[in-house]
């Protein structure tokens, strides 16, 4: 089973509204199985919503507001759910939106809303890495870049 971002999938989860639907994380899993999630949805934060960046352990959003709580409790909602409907032995990885404050895996944006990018995880990424899960994102899949 792959846990996915939902946003890669369709779903208009996105801060801004809309999505980010990518065909070659599509492809990968359309014999697999496959639980959807949206950490930052799950933390009850709204749609569409203002952006938001890791700025050291805090999550920020583009108005200055500390969101890191609601990032926390959405990563430990979608664990939750996670492990509701399988075994974690089950879990063969994640395939997570690249640079997200929550699914970002190795680059994320740096808090100042200024698309400087630094290494990094997003706070979803980092609960399942703490538990031994391979996090890929959909540039993994992007076959147009050499």
């Amino acid at each position: 089973m792959y846990i996915v971002s939902a946003c890669l999938f369709g779903e208009n989860v996105k801060y801004s509204g809309g999505n980010n639907y990518h065909q070659g994380v599509i492809d990968f899993l359309k014999d697999k199985d496959i639980l959807p999630v949206c950490p930052e949805v799950a933390g009850n934060l709204p749609v569409p919503r203002y952006p938001c960046e890791r700025l050291g352990d805090k999550v920020i959003n583009n108005q200055g507001e500390d969101v890191t709580e609601a990032f926390h409790e959405g990563a430990r909602r979608c664990w939750e759910t996670i492990l509701n409907e399988w075994s974690q032995k089950d879990i063969e990885g994640a395939i997570l939106k690249a640079r997200s404050p929550s699914c970002g895996a190795g680059v994320i944006y740096d808090g100042t809303f200024q698309g400087v990018k630094i290494p990094g995880d997003g706070v979803f990424t980092e609960l399942l890495k703490s538990k031994g899960i391979k996090v890929m994102t959909e540039l993994d899949f992007d076959i147009d870049e050499v």
